[in-house]
């Protein structure tokens, strides 16, 4: 006999399981379906682990910059890769731990398995019955029909044809998590996100490190003011970066990878990583028994997350939006608010602030000056942190916030940092641009000294010729 349920859905990582406690804390009956772990990619492979390694790395930079605080005492220092695991697998044992306890307290019912969506049939007229295999196989498959489902199944590291992953020589960055020993020497294919990212870390720890970008630029989607500041901060430390050049192929050898790249000399590293996004998906649970529309950019929603069959969602890197974790927790609350027949106002995708957890780090919201509308009239205010106290006292000099006005509504429109602990003071940024709050209005709030916040303020005041430390 078939299960009921107000609403299923199917993966339990971020965007999934803040959609069943936000839909549980408003009265539905919710199970979840997930053939993995409660926390999906960002908990167990992505967002959690790396920027744990990160911490290791910046702690061991601090270490070997001491003498210029005064320490010189500092010595034998030594990196101890197996216990940098050890403490990011804990963390993320810690929180996998927190998210079970989170579902269970609001009553979600987990399901351990695998979840197949069936066409029209017995159970149910119309599409949105799901069938579940469970990873313990002594148990029966289940079907449960669901008044809603919201599918949630996440995304999987991208790769090349002529770059196979075989996840011990050739990379993704699921292999590179499950690494025992740091390689010495690493090509990384990608200058995005998780390419930076990983190359930050990577030459912190001892790795020489490489990387190889297609495009003219890293970061293609910050501003080039920032992508140069970043390109040139890891250079100075070591990183070889090689921009608008193209991987032909890699051939693997007893010692070393062979990678040749177009019109250059041929490059020998340990390992390879390759770094260039990561794909929706969307098959092998039964899109194909319904009327969804869907394709390998994603599956076809509007702007509630209704796909093709009203009654069906879907959320979070599966669709063609910004593949990270805080915006699938949104779409997820707010797929939920309109299955609830709430007042839903789409989210404006512009307005996303993004982090980046290099050294130094990088973040942004709004628009960057390379795509701020061609009818609106900006000025753009800067601040180096150069001439902020805080940043000389942590030991920084480098780095810059950007701040964009739209001159005749005076809204700010973008804000962009590269520089210390640039992904938490983004959120001040955020807050104003949703609060629609002017340039001046941060210019002119008190902010505390010495703060690295300082900095935003004195960027906004520059919109207008005001900044008092430039």
């Amino acid at each position: 006999m078939a299960e009921q349920t107000d609403l299923l859905i199917l993966g339990g990582g971020t965007g999934g399981y803040v959609a069943a406690i936000r839909a549980a804390q408003k009265g539905l009956d919710v199970t979840i379906v997930e053939k993995h772990k409660l926390g999906g990619t960002c908990l167990h492979k992505g967002c959690i682990p790396t920027k744990a390694l990160l911490r290791s790395a910046e702690v061991f930079d601090t270490i070997k910059d001491a003498a210029t605080f005064g320490i010189d005492d500092v010595t034998n220092m030594t990196v101890n890769f197996g216990k940098i695991q050890e403490r990011k697998q804990s963390i993320i044992d810690q929180l996998h731990t927190g998210v079970q306890g989170l579902c269970k307290k609001n009553k979600i019912r987990v399901l351990e398995g695998e979840g197949a969506i069936l066409g029209p049939s017995i159970f149910s007229p119309v599409s949105g019955a799901v069938a579940v295999t469970f990873t313990d196989k002594s148990k029966e498959e289940e079907i449960i029909v669901p008044k809603n489902v919201i599918i949630a199944t996440g995304s999987t590291p991208r790769s090349l044809p002529n770059l196979p992953l075989d996840e011990k020589n050739i990379l993704s960055s699921d292999g590179m998590l499950e690494l025992e020993e740091l390689p010495k020497s690493i090509a990384i294919v990608g200058g995005g996100v998780i390419g930076v990212e990983w190359a930050s870390l990577l030459n912190s720890l001892g790795v020489e490190v490489t990387i190889i970008e297609f495009l003219d630029r890293l970061l293609i989607n910050e501003s080039a003011t920032i992508s140069r500041e970043l390109k040139k901060s890891l250079e100075k430390r070591g990183i070889k970066v090689l921009v608008k050049s193209k991987v032909e192929k890699a051939t693997i050898n007893k010692k070393d990878i062979t990678v040749e790249i177009e019109g250059q000399d041929a490059l020998n590293v340990e390992k390879v990583m390759v770094a260039i996004g990561r794909t929706p998906n969307v098959d092998g649970f039964g899109l194909q028994n319904t009327s969804v529309k869907y394709d390998q950019k994603g599956i076809e929603v509007n702007e509630f997350y209704q796909t093709t069959e009203s009654h069906i969602y879907a959320i979070g890197d599966c669709i063609d939006t910004l593949q990270l974790a805080h915006v699938a927790m949104k779409e997820g609350e707010l797929a939920v608010s309109h299955i609830l027949e709430e007042t839903v106002e789409p989210l404006n995708y512009v307005n996303v602030p993004r982090g980046v957890y290099t050294n130094p780090e990088v973040a942004s919201v709004g628009y960057v000056k390379e795509n701020v509308p061609a009818d609106k009239k900006v000025k753009v205010g800067t601040f180096n942190f150069a001439g902020n106290g805080k940043a000389l006292v942590y030991g920084g000099d480098g780095g810059v916030v950007e701040v964009i006005r739209d001159v005749d509504t005076d809204d700010l429109l973008g804000v962009s940092i590269i520089g210390p602990h640039a992904t938490d003071l983004i959120s001040e940024a955020s807050t104003a641009i949703y609060l629609d709050a002017s340039p001046i209005e941060i210019g002119e709030a008190i902010h505390p000294h010495p703060t690295l916040s300082e900095a935003i303020q004195e960027a906004a005041l520059d919109t207008y010729g005001k900044a008092i430390h430039k």
